[in-house]
């Protein structure tokens, strides 16, 4: 339960509507909708009642709402007394998919916990799907997903490009494809292939490649953390943004190595997402910058950009790609 969503229900049952209280909490409705209905699903009832005509308090939720508007008046004078407009909250639960956490993900929270000694970060892995829905439900504050260039963002969303990069072959150091400058797809199809699971963008991209030509043999997996750990044990190739590899602890030590794709110059972007919403406290804020500026500091794979909600890939002009070899 979020301090968020508690605000959330008492503007809807102030002003009777969705559409009004996300208006006036500059949110979208299905942003609100999704807090609401999770709170309901966290306490087991339903709260509103909802019509073709607005929204109105539930008889359970009458008898719950002096209980949430007390809540919310104690946090208020709390923020008060602290002489800010947003106390940091105790937790931030970020979501994310695999490849963020060699670049950004510990690198962020390291310099976090230097800011926010008493706020615990929660990072969850999960597909990107699950991590989108679980922000606009309110039970994550930030997410951390991989588009492939061109694909549209969700523009209930709030996104901001962190790393820009470019699929290429994960291998053994001891591989016979580390002597080529480029791995040919017809290598891919020979496998053994290591694919991503259905739900992330790698395995989008990997069918795409292969034109739905599954492997001779492969396996399957979730997550790139884990392609890296099987390909370092010599089951296959594995096929993940550069950006996942580069700076790897396997990769350092000599253990795993990368090549670039012949003949396809597709773009990976890791990017970093919140819910439009003014109500961000300043933990989340503060985490989401430090996101940021590590991106920044990444040599040789782009720069942050400015947040964007629309198809657009919100990056900065003039931002380095990936290396390419």
């Amino acid at each position: 339960m979020r301090i968020e969503q508690l605000e959330y229900l008492a503007e809807v049952a102030r002003l009777g509507s969705f559409r009004r209280a996300a208006e006036a909490l500059h949110i979208s409705q299905p942003a609100l909708s999704g807090a609401v209905r999770s709170l309901e699903r966290e306490l087991g009832m339903d709260l509103l009642e909802r019509g073709r005509h607005g929204s109105r308090v539930s008889e359970s939720g009458r008898d719950l709402l002096p209980h949430i508007l007390t809540v919310l008046d104690s946090v208020d004078r709390l923020r008060q007394s602290a002489g800010e407009q947003r106390q940091s909250i105790r937790q931030v639960r970020v979501g994310t998919v695999n490849t963020a956490t060699v670049p950004l993900l510990a690198p962020a929270i390291r310099l976090f916990r230097e800011i926010h000694h008493a706020t615990q970060v929660e990072v969850i892995g999960a597909q990107q799907a699950q991590i989108q829905q679980a922000i606009l439900d309110g039970s994550f504050d930030l997410g951390l997903v991989n588009y492939l260039e061109g694909d549209d963002r969700p523009p209930e969303l709030e996104t901001t490009t962190l790393l820009r990069g470019r699929p290429v072959v994960c291998m053994r150091y001891d591989s016979p494809l580390a002597g080529l400058a480029a791995v040919p797809i017809s290598a891919l199809r020979a496998g053994p292939l290591i694919v991503m699971r259905s739900g992330y963008v790698m395995h989008r991209y990997i069918h795409r490649l292969l034109q739905d030509q599954t492997p001779a043999f492969s396996y399957s997996t979730d997550g790139a953390e884990m392609g890296k750990l099987m390909v370092a044990e010599g089951l296959g190739l594995t096929v993940l943004p550069d950006f996942s590899v580069i700076g790897d602890p396997l990769e350092q030590r000599g253990v795993i190595t990368w090549r670039p794709i012949e003949g396809d110059s597709t773009g990976v972007q890791l990017v970093i997402q919140r819910v439009r919403a003014l109500s961000r406290t300043r933990a989340v804020r503060d985490l989401h910058q430090l996101f940021v500026d590590c991106a920044r500091a990444v040599p040789g794979t782009g720069a942050a950009g400015p947040a964007t909600g629309g198809p657009g890939d919100g990056a900065a002009p003039g931002a380095r790609a990936a290396p390419r070899g």
